[in-house]
């Protein structure tokens, strides 16, 4: 955040494209922002820092993509404890509202460890959904962990084996989360799933995911946003991300929670 703050400070935005590594330069003044938009598994520095409110009263509108999964040392070693991010996100609703909240149940992991018996990382998920109604958050996104070839290196190096369930399987545990929230008022959408999406029951009511929603984004801030989609993003997946700009560096700002399904970060793989 202080880096964050600085860029505010000078104007623009410096990106570095991580292929070419050519820099290129984003305006960083209010009116030619429409929403800020954070991920996060941990906000704790961002609300005790009181970021959001320095950022508000200079007149940017803030949006917030809130990663909450069951507590597992192997899987997310450097997440805060459960209690803290259940903490972090009534703060985040009460402080910007519910409205400007996304909760991602993601990924869903189903594995082995060294008893050989299968487990999944969902043990808390009716804790998180309870505390995300009461917040007043509505949607739920989520995912099954896609196991890339540096995904599976990783687990390699640990006492976990990926477990890759059925569809039948998949559906079926779609369609309990996705009941159980609908009784607390959550919605579930799923992101980058097209043929489990494709594979549910017709009167099933989940839906595609838009992680970046500039519809709901034009809801809560105005209309004066594009709503095409991003063709950056995993369309083809079912990505329905709408067109915004990643201002994020993994090694300018390395990710320290070393999570082992983590497809991103670099410096994962550094640490396996």
């Amino acid at each position: 955040m202080p880096w964050f703050m600085a860029q505010l400070e000078k104007g623009h935005f410096e990106m570095v494209n991580p292929y070419t590594h050519q820099i290129t330069c984003l305006p960083a003044q209010p009116d030619g922002i429409h929403t800020i938009v954070f991920w996060s598994k941990n906000f704790g520095p961002f609300l005790d820092g009181a970021y959001g409110r320095r950022l508000t009263q200079m007149g940017y509108h803030l949006f917030f993509n809130f990663t909450i999964n069951s507590p597992h040392a192997i899987l997310e070693p450097g997440v805060p404890p459960l209690t803290a991010r259940l903490e972090q996100l009534h703060r985040l609703a009460h402080s910007f509202g519910p409205a400007a909240v996304q909760w991602r149940l993601d990924p869903i992991c189903y594995f082995e460890v060294a008893t050989g018996q299968s487990q999944d990382n969902l043990a808390h998920f009716e804790v998180i959904a309870e505390h995300a109604a009461k917040a007043g958050v509505t949607l739920c996104i989520t995912s099954f962990v896609d196991l890339y070839s540096k995904v599976r290196r990783r687990a390699a190096g640990s006492d976990l084996r990926w477990i890759d369930p059925p569809m039948p399987e998949k559906i079926e545990r779609i369609e309990r989360l996705a009941h159980h929230l609908g009784i607390l008022g959550i919605q579930l959408h799923l992101c980058c799933e097209k043929e489990l999406l494709a594979a549910l029951p017709k009167e099933s009511k989940v839906r595609g995911a838009a992680c970046i929603p500039n519809h709901r984004l034009a809801e809560l801030y105005g209309p004066d946003i594009s709503l095409a989609r991003d063709t950056g993003q995993r369309a083809a997946a079912g990505c329905g991300c709408r067109i915004s700009k990643d201002i994020g560096n993994y090694r300018l700002h390395p990710c320290h929670h070393n999570c082992l399904f983590c497809y991103a970060n670099p410096q994962a793989d550094h640490l396996s």
